[in-house]
């Protein structure tokens, strides 16, 4: 019965995610989901934002970045860069993670 609660919970997590997205990189965001690529963090960028530029975090072994960017350039998307990140939080690093940088408009 557990199983099925998370069943139906999880939807409702991701469209909560999906409804609270910055319109500034909205559309890259849904392309890439769409896509299979598993996107953790977006951001439009700028001042008072979360990332200087719009940028959008995903995770996936080491061919994901080169999944995610062939998506991205199919779809006219203008990635500026890709990079593997390990944050570092609470003097840990964690991940890794991609992040890919676009020029927006």
């Amino acid at each position: 019965m557990l199983h099925l609660f998370r069943m139906l919970q999880t939807p409702q997590i991701e469209d909560h995610a999906l409804l609270h997205l910055d319109d500034g990189i909205r559309e890259a965001v849904m392309i890439l989901r769409e896509n299979g690529v598993e996107t953790v963090e977006s951001c439009q960028g700028g001042a008072g934002h979360a990332f200087p530029e719009p940028t959008i975090r995903f995770s996936g072994g080491k061919e994901e970045g080169y999944r995610a960017l062939s998506v991205a350039l199919k779809n006219n998307l203008r990635v500026i860069e890709l990079r593997r990140v390990w944050p570092v939080q609470d003097d840990e690093p964690t991940g890794p993670y991609w992040d890919m940088t676009f020029v927006l408009g």
